[in-house]
C-alpha cells in the first residue's frame, strides 16, 4: 500500500518523542489513569496530558470515563505505516533500561492496587455477607450457575470471598477449588464451609491474574462480582481463559460502567463497572472468542444500582 510523504511525516513526527513512545508502551500493556502515568513517568499532569492529547488526536488512544477519572489505553494501529512504524519502535524497546524502568513502575502502580482492595476485604472479613446483599446478586449467581451445570467438572471460584459460590458449585456436585488473596477472607470460607459441613471444597491463596493452576487445568472459572476489584481486569480473564481447557467455559458476572461513586467510597471498589466491548475483548484476547452476554437491569427499580451482565466463553479448541 502506498503511503504519502505527509503521512509518513505524521507517524515520524508523533513517533520521535521519547516520552510518546513511552507512554505507548506502558499503555499497550495496562489501561491507566493520569494521575498513574503521572507517577510512573515522574512528569508533572500539565506535560503528560499535553501527549496524550496528540496520541488521542492521532487515533492512538482510546478512553473511558471510571467515575471521576478517565482511563487510557493504546488503540493498535491497522494501517501499514502506522503499524509498521509501531512494530520497530516496540521491538527496539525491549531491553531499553527507560522502558525496563517504566515496567518496574507500572508493577508498583498494578500492585497498589491490589492492594487498596486486599486491605479493603482483610479489614471486612466475614462482614462481608451483610455488606454484599446489597448487590441483590442470588438470581445472577443462579443464572451464571447455569451456564455450567455438570456433575465431577473441575471448576475454580475466583474471587471466592466467604464462599458462597463456591458453596452452590458443590452442592451440585463439582469438584471445586475457591481462590482468594485475602487470607481473612478465606478463613471465613473456611468456616463456612465447616459449619454448613459441605463436601470438601479446597481453597487457595492467589491473585486473579496468577490464577495457581497449570495451563487447561480446569473445566471452567467463575468469577462472580470480582473484575471491580481487581488491578487489571484484563489479566484476570486472560489467566482464566489459560487455565481451562479446550472446550471449558470462563463465567463472569459484574455490573456495566456507572457512576454511583458511593459503591467506590463504601465497597472499596476499583472500578465502576465495564463496557461491554471492553469484556469481548478481554475474552477474545484470554483465547474465548464470541462470549455470549446478557444484560440484567437492577432487580429493585428506585435503587441505587447499576445494571449487571453475565458473560461467558469457551476455550477455543487447540
Amino acid at each position: 500500500m502506498s503511503v504519502t510523504a505527509e503521512e509518513l511525516q505524521k507517524v515520524f513526527k508523533i513517533l520521535s518523542d521519547p516520552t510518546r513512545m513511552r507512554i505507548l508502551h506502558l499503555l499497550d500493556n495496562q489501561e491507566l489513569v493520569v494521575q498513574e502515568l503521572m507517577e510512573i513517568l515522574g512528569m508533572a499532569q500539565s506535560r503528560v496530558s499535553r501527549h496524550l492529547a496528540i496520541l488521542r488526536e492521532a487515533g492512538l488512544l482510546m478512553d473511558r470515563r471510571n467515575g471521576t477519572y478517565v482511563s487510557y489505553r493504546f488503540s493498535p494501529p491497522t494501517d501499514g505505516c502506522w503499524r509498521d512504524a509501531w512494530a520497530l519502535v516496540s521491538r527496539n524497546l525491549a531491553g531499553d533500561p527507560t522502558a525496563e524502568r517504566d515496567t518496574a513502575a507500572l508493577e508498583r502502580v498494578l500492585a497498589n492496587r491490589g492492594e487498596r482492595s486486599r486491605s479493603f476485604f482483610d479489614a471486612v472479613g466475614p462482614e462481608w455477607d451483610a455488606l454484599r446483599k446489597v448487590f441483590n446478586d442470588d438470581a445472577l449467581r443462579a443464572r451464571a450457575i447455569d451456564r455450567l451445570v455438570q456433575p465431577g467438572l473441575r471448576v475454580a471460584d475466583i474471587g471466592t470471598g466467604t464462599g458462597i459460590l463456591a458453596g452452590e458449585l458443590v452442592r451440585l456436585g463439582l469438584d471445586v477449588v475457591g481462590v482468594d488473596n485475602s487470607t481473612r477472607m478465606l478463613e471465613a470460607a473456611r468456616a463456612k464451609i465447616d459449619s454448613q459441613a459441605l463436601p470438601a471444597i479446597e481453597l487457595r491463596k492467589a491473585e486473579a491474574d496468577r490464577l495457581p493452576f497449570g495451563d487447561g487445568e480446569l473445566d471452567g472459572a467463575f468469577a462472580h462480582m470480582v473484575l471491580h476489584y481487581l488491578p487489571s481486569p484484563a489479566d484476570a480473564i486472560r489467566d482464566m481463559g489459560r487455565c481451562v481447557r479446550p472446550g471449558g467455559v470462563v463465567v463472569v458476572v459484574d455490573f456495566l460502567h456507572h457512576e454511583h461513586e458511593w459503591m467506590r467510597r463504601e465497597l472499596g471498589m476499583v472500578w465502576l463497572g465495564f463496557e461491554l466491548d471492553s469484556v469481548r475483548e478481554w475474552f477474545e484476547a484470554g483465547g474465548l472468542p464470541e462470549a455470549e452476554i446478557q444484560v440484567y437491569e437492577p432487580p429493585a427499580p428506585g435503587r441505587d444500582l447499576p445494571a449487571t451482565f453475565i458473560a461467558s466463553g469457551r476455550r477455543a479448541p487447540a
